[in-house]
């Protein structure tokens, strides 16, 4: 089986050095939580790690930057 990291319960295909931001564009998810007060989706702003929309929860650490950061295996 191909690499692959996991989002809600469901494997995603990722290749080595992409981001995780990347990966869940790849399948097809463009929105991955939404903002507090009005319930906004959010997902890829800016791409760079400047903004903070892209905010994931990473193994139980919260508030990772998904443009940023580098998609392992089995994450």
């Amino acid at each position: 089986m191909t690499d692959h990291v996991v989002f809600d319960g469901r494997p995603l295909p990722m290749v080595p050095g992409q981001s995780v931001a990347a990966v869940l564009l790849a399948a097809g998810i463009r929105s991955w939580r939404t903002t507090r007060v009005l319930g906004r989706p959010r997902g890829l702003f800016c791409g760079i790690g400047v903004c903070f929309d892209c905010l994931v929860t990473v193994n139980g650490t919260a508030s990772v930057r998904a443009c940023v950061t580098e998609a392992r295996p089995a994450m």
